[in-house]
């Protein structure tokens, strides 16, 4: 098994998506969508612009994985589709693509323009991959994101650079028993909102690497 691990450099409860129960991958960081499998970790530690270097924001381990239609169509995700008039918790909904007649459709989402409207930089990133990647065991900490040891960081040479680093599992087993030792009590919750929550209306573009108020 593999361990992704990468810097979260903004957390609004979009990507990933921590509710209704299920852990989801559905945008950004397509080359970890792309190539993560069943049984991975994809771990998301802070960074700078959040002040969290360090600490980590949440771990997912990928219990399944569809295409954006088989996720579109899955009524179990229904929920995640976004609703931008609706709780903070409906806007940031990751189930915004599908296709129709070949062609991408993005609902009005977090990565829509500021008007609503498709924006083309996102559907081109988030669908350079067409998968999501989907956990039922994972730890969100969101803006309560707890510090790794810094001996562990140092066991795996984990430095806060952009990009992600791929290990095996077995060079991050202390990273991985950190995690069920010192966190099962927070498995498969909320432990806190995400960073960013209360800009839960904003969207952002990757054209721009800007976020709109």
């Amino acid at each position: 098994m593999a361990v992704y691990i990468y810097v979260v450099a903004r957390d609004f409860g979009f990507a990933p998506n921590p509710f209704h129960g299920v852990c989801t991958l559905a945008t950004c960081k397509p080359v970890v969508r792309r190539k993560a499998k069943i049984g991975d970790w994809v771990i998301g530690m802070g960074g700078a612009k959040l002040d969290a270097v360090g600490r980590c924001i949440f771990a997912m381990h990928v219990t399944g994985t569809m295409s954006f239609d088989e996720y579109w169509t899955d009524p179990r995700f229904r929920d995640k589709r976004p609703v931008r008039n609706g709780s903070r918790v409906m806007m940031l909904g990751d189930n915004i693509y599908h296709q129709e007649d070949g062609d991408w459709r993005q609902l009005d989402s977090h990565h829509s323009r500021p008007d609503g409207s498709p924006d083309l930089h996102n559907i081109g990133t988030d669908t350079g991959a067409d998968r999501v990647l989907i956990s039922e065991k994972f730890f969100y900490f969101g803006s309560s994101a707890p510090e790794v040891p810094k001996a562990i960081l140092d066991e795996i040479q984990y430095t806060n650079l952009r990009g992600h680093r791929v290990y095996m599992d077995y060079e991050c087993e202390a990273l991985l028993n950190w995690f069920m030792a010192s966190q099962s009590a927070n498995q498969n919750r909320i432990v806190d909102d995400p960073f960013q929550f209360k800009q839960s209306a904003a969207r952002y573009s990757v054209s721009d690497d800007k976020i709109f108020n």
